[in-house]
Order: C-alpha cells, then structure tokens, then sequence
C-alpha cells in the first residue's frame, strides 16, 4: 500500500493496527542525530545505512545499537523471533516510530525528518490491509496511482502482480492469494524504489506461496530495493540476498543465507542405513535411529566422509540413503535466538510485537 495511507487517522501509535489506516508517529527523539550518515568516499550510497539506532519503552530497550546497510537492488530480509525489535526497526525506516538515538538514512534522507519526501519513493505491503471491496482490481489500483506524481502504469502493474485476467473483478471476489498480490500491486502503484514486504506469505497455501515469491523475484529484476519481514527460513533463503537477524533488540548475524552463522563451515551429519546385521565401528556409529539409520556428525567433513565410505568399501557394503545434512538455515536461526526475549509493545507493520 501507499507509504500515505497509515497516515489517514493522524499521528500517534494509534489502534489501526494492521489496516490501511494505521497511524505511527514520526518524530525524532531527544538525543537524535537528524543528520544522514554520510555515505564512504568512492561508494555507491545505499537504500538504508542505520548506525546505533536505540528505541526504548519505558524501561524496555527494543532496539538496542543496531547498524544495518541495505544495497540499492538488494532483497534483504529481516529475522527474529516476536518481541526481538523487528517492527519498531522497520517502523523507524518507514518513518512511523521515533528512535531515541542513532542515525538513519533511507534514500539518503532521515525518515524521522524528511518523511514527506519519502513517502511517495517508499511502498508498503502489511500483513493485513483493508480494500475497498465493491471496487474492481482496475478501479482499486487506479485510484491509487492517481495519487502520486509519477505513477507506474496501472496495465504494467498488473502484469508484474499477475492479476492482468482479474482486471474487472470485484476485490471481494478475489482469492486470498489474489488479494495479496493486489495489496502488492497498490505498494507498487507509485514506482517506488523501496519496498517493504511484512509476512507476504502468511496464510499461504504451497502454490500461492510460490507464486509470491516470484513477484518478489520480479521486482528485485527491476532493481527494486525489498525490505521483507518473514518467520519462513525457506522463504527468506529462496528470496533474500542477504538476512539480518535480530535478537533481544539486538543485531546477532548478518551475511548470504547460504553462510549465515558459518553454516556452510559448520559440523555436518550424516545418515545411512547400513545392511542388517552389520554394525559399523563405533567411531562411525553415532546414533541409532528407530528406522534404522545411524546419524553421526563430523567437524571435519571431507575426512569424516572418507573414513566412513572407506569403511564401506573396505567391508563391500552398501549404505542404503547415504546422506550429508549441513546446518540449515534454520538451525543457525535458532540457535542464535535462543535466549529470553523482550516483549515489543504491539502495534505498526507487523500487527504485533516483532
């Protein structure tokens, strides 16, 4: 949805939680440095550049010291369990929360200050949203791109969302996935160059998830910065070119997927089901499963491996479903957030405390 449109009921941390009119406050706090970090000599400046943002409530530090940079072009997404300081840290991107200290850049200006500016740049998709129901697809997204100055052609945006067959459908006749992928279509209806997706997938069945994700993938081709909140591993290691994980308030990895935590260095396991009656040494044992296979891990992988496979061969036994399981994304999530969390006040993007 527009960046605007939580502004229609006003200023403050007000009840629309989670509807196109929620409304967020959006000025600086005491202590604040409005001045936007100053981007390193030589280098492209990026979409978002944070350094020690601290937001507190009351005695509650929900934020505590985090620095973030987000590419131009980038898919970045942003993990951590509710209550970690996910949803006051988009908050304070998007302009709808006030920080209490640190810097903040979003297209090169100070969300807290400059929001006006930013608004008709940024779009919006929550995890839920109120449309107009009676409305068709066209007549919805029209109406939207008729708000700003320099909107992206309405046929156009249909196409990227997928929805070009709905056009003269009612909204109220769309299905969940089709109304998902409209709220998408609204967030896209003024071109803007960064784009914040909040749970895009929830409620998903498989083949609208999918579906989802290859909207997303469409707008990271058009070089469109996407900010997306998800509880998905799968989704963010399919999406997201980098992640960022957030615990506690604060910021406790951040790299590619594929070698956040060092998962790609990490120990590895590795499954198979030797023939009956044979039991391999107890070096190479682990443990036991009920369905038969033994499951051991190794620091060292390839040397690990090759004892194991060298005892095969050595003992002319196969080793029925021969697998090797590094740590996922998920292992590494969980293992980093693992430790009592704060409660975030609820409220803003994502419907409740992230």
């Amino acid at each position: 949805m527009p960046a605007w449109a939580h502004d229609a009921t006003g200023a403050g941390g007000g009840d629309g939680v989670g509807t196109v009119v929620g409304a967020r406050g959006a000025v600086s706090g005491p202590g604040v440095s409005t001045e936007s970090p100053a981007p390193t000599a030589g280098a492209a400046l990026p979409a978002v550049r944070v350094r020690g943002l601290v937001k507190s409530y009351g005695s509650l530090r929900a934020v505590d010291g985090i620095d973030l940079e987000i590419q131009r072009g980038e898919v970045f997404a942003l993990l951590g369990p509710n209550g970690a300081g996910k949803t006051s840290t988009v908050e304070i991107l998007e302009g709808y929360r006030t920080r209490d200290a640190g810097e903040v850049s979003v297209l090169g200006l100070d969300p807290g200050q400059r929001r006006s500016e930013l608004k008709p740049r940024m779009g919006i998709v929550l995890q839920s949203t109120g449309i107009e129901p009676y409305l068709t697809v066209v007549e919805t997204l029209t109406f939207y791109s008729r708000l700003y100055p320099h909107p992206r052609p309405v046929d156009e945006v249909l196409g990227l969302v997928e929805l070009s067959h709905k056009r003269n459908e009612r909204v109220k006749r769309l299905s969940g996935g089709q109304q998902r992928r409209l709220e998408m279509a609204i967030a896209l209806a003024g071109d803007p160059e960064l784009l914040f997706l909040d749970e895009p997938t929830t409620g998903f069945d498989p083949s609208a998830r999918r579906e989802a994700w290859d909207i997303v993938k469409n707008l990271a081709s058009l070089g469109k910065t996407v900010v997306l909140t998800t509880h998905f591993m799968d989704e963010a290691e399919y999406l997201a070119d980098r992640v960022a994980v957030i615990a506690a308030g604060k910021l406790v990895a951040e790299g590619r997927p594929s070698t956040l935590g060092q998962r790609d260095r990490g120990r590895v396991r590795v499954r198979y089901r030797p023939p009956d009656g044979v039991v391999p040494p107890s070096e190479l044992a682990g443990t036991l499963a009920a369905d038969g296979f033994y499951e051991v891990g190794f620091d060292d992988a390839v040397a690990g491996v090759h004892r194991l496979t060298g005892w095969a061969l050595e003992q002319g036994v196969d080793l029925d479903g021969f697998e090797v399981l590094r740590p996922t994304l998920e292992d590494v999530y969980l293992e980093l957030t693992d430790a009592p969390q704060g409660a975030e006040p609820s409220g803003g993007s994502g419907g409740g405390g992230g």
